[in-house]
């Protein structure tokens, strides 16, 4: 335990200094890729393969072609755009997956390795993005993704009795669930009284897309724990001592940010001033 809190207030210090303690964009900028390489090698482990053992010099590169992606999408913004673009119609497609798991797991396949690309460059170009808009928004998404998490977790573990996708990951309930909805729900309310301007219908639009990022970092986790379970794997990785893999601590991300940010450059489109 006490390694795992070590971790997570070293984690939480590097992510909050490369946040708020500089304006420059270099030390963000290298975290993000930096955090692409990592999640790709760890995504490449998790892929199907003949046999068992881990190449781990393909696993290396895999994660090296992925932070350049990463690195090229995040000066091209035509780029980020289309990665978003394809990563929002993958989770839309992965819906179909949780829910017919595992009776159906014709997915994992070696189209993954394409994937991989897509999903992890699309989630720290979208991180990025907000940032540069404003750090706050970037702590707005953290709010909700760690409000829907701790939620679902305490509501859950207290009230939980009917499996929201017990072959997926056991000890998650739709009790947990509408329990992250509301702790969700609830720093919505706070943040679109205190600090938003809007009118009504820039409200509704905004808690609309609030509410769809917190069911996307639902699925972002789910899906991350159904390859693992496919793959044979409890932690995608060990990087990060007491809390698995990069990919573990965002897997809920790797949808919630695309989305998120996607829809905040809409709202941007159609006049809604954030």
């Amino acid at each position: 335990m006490l390694e795992r809190i070590i971790t997570a207030l070293v984690l939480v210090a590097v992510v909050l200094s490369c946040m708020f303690a500089t304006q420059s964009q270099y030390p963000m900028l290298m975290l993000m890729i930096v955090a692409a390489g990592v999640a790709g090698y760890e995504w490449f482990k998790l892929m199907p393969r003949k046999t068992n053992h881990i190449i781990k010099p393909f696993a290396w590169c895999y994660g090296i072609v992925t932070a350049a992606l990463a690195t090229l999408a995040l000066y091209f913004k035509d780029i980020a755009l289309l990665l978003w673009c394809a990563s929002i119609l993958s989770w839309l497609v992965s819906v179909y997956w949780v829910k017919n798991y595992p009776e159906y797991d014709g997915w994992y396949n070696n189209s993954l390795y394409f994937s991989g690309f897509i999903l992890v460059s699309a989630a720290v170009t979208a991180i990025f993005a907000l940032w540069v808009s404003s750090p706050w928004w970037l702590m707005y998404l953290f709010l909700l993704v760690w409000g829907a998490d701790s939620g679902a977790y305490f509501v859950g573990r207290k009230l939980g009795k009917k499996k929201l996708a017990p072959d997926v990951s056991p000890n998650k309930s739709v009790e947990g669930l509408y329990g992250g909805i509301l702790t969700s729900m609830l720093i919505v309310i706070v943040v679109e009284v205190l600090y938003l301007d809007l009118t009504l219908a820039q409200h509704i639009l905004f808690l609309i897309l609030s509410i769809v990022t917190v069911f996307s970092s639902v699925l972002g986790d789910l899906f991350e724990s159904m390859i693992k379970r496919r793959a044979g794997i409890k932690d995608s990785g060990r990087i990060l001592p007491g809390h698995g893999g990069v990919l573990d601590r965002i897997d809920s991300l790797l949808s919630a940010a695309p989305i998120f940010a996607a829809g905040m450059y809409v709202l941007k489109l159609i006049g809604v001033d954030l």
